[in-house]
């Protein structure tokens, strides 16, 4: 199917309040502006450099919304907050602190999903649930950025049920946080579901579903120009 026809077959899924990311790291600029053209707005890249590049060929499409969805360095904290207007991968408190006194210099104000782990997982960055509890006090404090909610990714191998209730704990801790910190931190988005697992993410609450294979195909030729 056409990348129109993947995203058309998305949306019949999709409730109007869930918002539709497409990952288009490694996929193509003319990729991207098929799926522009059938009303996609938001992108998510994973590396700085191969944003910027493509931000500069997209220029003339000035309404689009761009995710950083990749592991943030600290060497390239400042790149990202002048290119992103989100930034989902924020993983520590040291690096939340760095994006605050960056975004304060620049005088911006990107948006941040806390990355956390809410299984074990030694493939993934982010805060343990304890980890980011004992943290919220002092990520109150980051009075620069916009702290919008959190970014989980189940580990991999997990079984339809234990997907279930990983986005379902995700929720909860959303919740959790917001309850005990409502002024300083809402907390109301929950970035959570990929091309594999978006159906149960959103029946367990998610607000920005992050979809590349199932919108682009195979990213080694979605990189390749039409």
């Amino acid at each position: 199917m056409s990348i129109a026809q993947n995203i058309e077959t998305i949306r019949r899924d999709l409730p109007a309040a869930v918002r539709l990311m497409a990952v288009s790291k490694q996929v193509s600029v003319a990729l991207m502006r098929e799926a522009y053209a059938v009303g996609i707005r938001d992108f998510g890249e994973s590396k700085i450099q191969e944003a910027q590049a493509k931000q500069q060929e997209l220029a003339d499409l000035p309404d689009i919304c761009w995710h950083l969805i990749g592991h943030l360095q600290g060497n390239k904290v400042r790149k990202a907050v002048q290119l992103f207007d989100w930034i989902h991968s924020v993983d520590s408190l040291k690096l939340l602190q760095q994006i605050d006194r960056v975004a304060a210099e620049l005088n911006s104000s990107p948006k941040i999903c806390l990355q956390v782990k809410i299984l074990p997982d030694p493939d993934k960055y982010g805060w343990t649930i304890p980890e980011l509890l004992a943290d919220l006090p002092q990520i109150s404090d980051c009075q620069h950025l916009k702290i919008s909610g959190l970014m989980a990714i189940p580990p991999l191998g997990l079984t339809p049920a234990q997907t279930q209730d990983f986005f379902e704990r995700a929720r909860d801790l959303s919740h959790q946080i917001a309850a005990q910190h409502g002024i300083e931190l809402q907390m109301s988005e929950l970035s959570m579901g990929m091309s594999g697992d978006y159906l149960p993410a959103i029946a367990a609450g998610a607000t920005i579903v992050r979809l590349g294979s199932i919108i682009f195909g195979d990213r080694s030729k979605a990189s390749r120009d039409r």
